[in-house]
């Protein structure tokens, strides 16, 4: 097994898919206007209006630390507060990247039923204080595929947007794996996003075959009001953006984004099919998109990485994350159920 072989630990570990490649390469003839002025960055914009029905303001940031944070930021005064999942990503691996780009708004954290937030959750949190002693909560962020790799159905998502709206809050989704949700719910995205009450979303490339690149979608516009000297500021505007927004335009253009989406979840159920009868091990979450969280033993564990895979271990647990791409090979899934299968035996 050599250094390219597909793994499974991330979705980042995948190259870039044809379709972004192609794009890149037809943006890189000649010369062209700088920092978004360009033809690529308003047909990447136009495409996204187009797939979310509605005339949304858009913007391109290079990861999903940058655009989450600057879309919280951007929903806060620094007295504010977000309520998100003890388990969101924004809390547990952003660097507190919320906090800074916020200048202070701090994020409330909320216990979770397979990684999602209830609607009672959210409400208990909200109301816990109002004093002037208290930060002021403002928003809700929910994680749309989870990190547990659960989704959010749409009267979940319905009854979270009813009582953010009965509590005067804004809700925004990290939609880093935006497009599994889509392929797994097989909802389209304008349902799982505005219509259901989302008032900005973090829709992620990177993770479905894009190399760099995330867009920041903002479908309540009022709420975009200069955010583009936030990016600024920020270091997110790109000076040729026609390289973070060109990909975009070849994955949306043809619906590679979710062709992709749905081959990635496939092969994460595949996975979970074919090891779901081995003795002592048992799933840790439901499989609803495209990652796989199992429990092993430490022993077979240890024999899964002596065979060279890689995984995510959540430390003391026995549970690994199996995580699937744009990529994946069939075949390679099913090799890596024949060894999971073999150090469970063993």
């Amino acid at each position: 097994m050599n250094d390219h072989s597909q793994q499974f630990a991330s979705d980042n570990y995948s190259g870039i898919c044809p379709e972004a490649w192609a794009a890149m390469a037809e943006a890189n003839h000649g010369h062209d206007t700088a920092y978004g002025n360009d033809a690529w960055t308003a047909r990447a914009a136009d495409h996204f209006r187009e797939l979310f029905e509605t005339d949304c303001e858009v913007f391109f940031a290079f990861n999903g630390t940058a655009a989450n944070s600057l879309a919280l930021a951007a929903l806060c005064q620094s007295y504010h507060s977000v309520i998100c999942a003890e388990t969101a990503h924004v809390e547990t691996d952003e660097c507190g990247a919320p906090e800074f780009f916020s200048n202070g708004s701090k994020l409330l954290l909320a216990p979770t039923t397979q990684g999602k937030l209830t609607p009672d959750a959210i409400r208990q949190i909200a109301t816990k204080r109002k004093d002037i002693h208290f930060p002021k909560p403002r928003a809700v962020s929910i994680t749309q595929v989870t990190e547990v790799g659960t989704l959010y159905s749409l009267d979940e998502l319905n009854a979270v947007a009813d009582t953010c709206r009965d509590l005067g809050l804004r809700l925004h989704m990290d939609g880093s794996r935006f497009s599994n949700a889509v392929a797994g719910l097989g909802c389209t995205p304008a349902e799982v996003t505005w219509k259901a009450g989302v008032d900005v979303l973090c829709f992620g490339g990177t993770k479905n075959g894009m190399a760099v690149g995330e867009a920041i979608l903002f479908f309540n516009r009022d709420l975009a009001e200069d955010f583009e000297y936030r990016c600024k500021q920020a270091g997110q505007l790109a000076s040729k953006m026609r390289f973070l927004s060109a990909p975009w335009v070849g994955i949306l253009e043809n619906n590679a984004w979710l062709r992709y989406a749905e081959h990635a979840n496939h092969c994460a159920q595949l996975l979970a099919d074919l090891v779901k009868d081995v003795p002592g091990l048992s799933l840790m979450f439901p499989v609803q998109a495209n990652s796989v969280f199992l429990q092993l033993s430490e022993t077979a564990l240890d024999r899964l990485r002596a065979r060279g895979w890689r995984f995510y271990t959540f430390i003391g647990s026995g549970g690994a994350r199996f995580m699937c791409s744009w990529d994946t090979q069939e075949s390679r899934i099913r090799e890596l159920a024949r060894d999971i299968r073999d150090a469970m035996q063993a």
